[in-house]
């Protein structure tokens, strides 16, 4: 099968079932079976959801009459065409030829002459369309007008460098596991396995590759050596302030990086209870944790229903890692930009509130709760957390004493691309 027909699905797939890129990607046969084709189709797939909402846009400006939605497929083809003409090196010729012999694949011989010749006008009208994109910021970055406005409001002195972050490639951080060995240990071992990389600043177990690879390269992966964690993911477990004979939590665990994390930080605590909702999730958590060699106490369960998974036994810590818009990840999962919607933010926001004032009584006093997102807005970090302090009086805002990030007053806030870091917020509560 063509690279070009599987992604072709797997767009179709993300955009008409509403299932994550991610998703989509994993439990695509033909994409498993893809073998060396496998990169060319992520970076179609990844590239075509980067550069959409712009794509989309040419797209219509070229058609004379909208692709009807029955015909749907036909009109994620042409944009993936658009896309490989307009960003990728692949020369013009074999671009158009492809994508016309792909209409057969789909099922739509009829629509050759006009995939032809749509590609073809767009070869010869290229930089017609470029000042319309130019002149508005949402076609200028592919990014939907909601979104562009919400960063205006919240981050307008940085509204354009988040943008442009966002259409950046990731990169691809470590976090050594240090009850196999030290940072430097393994930067040896990936010398010797011909892998560049360097240590990172903040975190003592951060490792910067030079190029993103498949993990099953990385030395001693397999065997718990090495976990592929963002580096501000692994800002959080040091927040926590881990002490021994402590009782912890991981709530929304999954899928693993923070909880493993905790017990390589910490050896001494006295337990980890990591909690994860959805069962396929959670399999992946124990996954994890089980690569790595460590032991938690799993709770497939859904938090707000405190009585199904709580003991009455208070933590001395808790982390929150919660579930969010995602917007401070989008480098790294550009389809959030087509999937996300204002009205799912305010659920989501909702439910942050929720997990709060839930977990919040099943800490100990004086315990530390430390609340993290993948967010840049406020309404989900530093507006929310400043509404819990309101509504309890016992909770005290502890300072974060870092180099990295953005005071809010009410938490740090690492904005996308900000010392090559996803965006990410954090708020340390004390119980008084």
């Amino acid at each position: 099968m063509s690279s070009r027909l599987i992604a072709t699905q797997i767009i179709e797939q993300v955009i008409e079932s509403n299932h994550t890129l991610t998703y989509a990607l994993r439990n695509n046969e033909s994409f498993k079976q893809a073998g060396n084709d496998k990169a060319l189709i992520q970076e179609i797939c990844y590239g075509t959801f980067r550069w959409y909402i712009q794509l989309e846009y040419i797209l219509n400006q070229l058609l004379d009459k909208r692709i009807k939605k029955k015909d749907s497929r036909l009109k994620y083809l042409m944009i993936i065409g658009l896309y490989q003409l307009r960003f990728m090196r692949i020369p013009p010729h074999a671009v158009v030829s492809e994508t016309v012999n792909t209409c057969k694949k789909i099922k739509m011989e009829w629509a050759k002459n006009l995939v032809n010749a749509i590609l073809r006008r767009y070869i010869r009208e290229t930089k017609l369309f470029d000042p319309n994109i130019d002149s508005d910021d949402g076609l200028a970055t592919s990014h939907p007008k909601w979104i562009v406005e919400q960063l205006r409001q919240d981050w307008p002195i940085e509204q354009k460098s988040i943008l442009e972050a966002n259409n950046q490639h990731p990169p691809m951080y470590l976090r050594v596991n240090q009850l196999r060995q030290s940072r430097e240990q393994y930067l040896v071992k990936m010398k010797q396995a011909g892998i560049a990389g360097q240590v990172t600043p903040y975190s003592e177990q951060g490792i910067l590759l030079d190029k993103p690879i498949d993990v099953d390269k990385l030395p001693g992966f397999d065997k718990g050596e090495v976990s592929v964690q963002e580096l501000a993911a692994q800002l959080s477990v040091d927040l926590l302030d881990l002490k021994p004979e402590q009782n912890v939590l991981d709530a929304c665990a999954a899928p693993g990086g923070k909880s493993s994390h905790i017990l390589e930080s910490q050896t001494k605590i006295k337990s980890l209870t990591v909690i994860e909702k959805d069962p396929k999730r959670a399999k992946r958590l124990s996954e994890t944790l089980n690569r790595l060699g460590l032991n938690a106490i799993t709770k497939v369960s859904d938090i707000i229903d405190i009585d199904h998974w709580w003991n009455k036994e208070p933590f001395d810590r808790i982390l929150l890692d919660a579930p969010c818009s995602a917007t401070g990840v989008m480098r790294r999962h550009p389809d959030i930009k087509i999937l996300r919607t204002p009205e799912e933010v305010k659920a989501i926001n909702t439910l942050q509130m929720k997990l709060l004032e839930t977990l919040w009584q099943t800490l100990k006093p004086k315990g530390l709760l430390v609340y993290v997102t993948c967010s840049i807005f406020k309404q989900e970090n530093s507006e929310l957390i400043n509404k819990f302090i309101d509504n309890n009086s016992d909770c005290v805002l502890k300072p974060i004493d870092a180099e990295w990030g953005k005071d809010t007053g009410y938490g740090k806030q690492i904005l996308t691309g900000q010392n090559n870091m996803d965006g990410f917020f954090y708020a340390c509560l004390e119980k008084n």
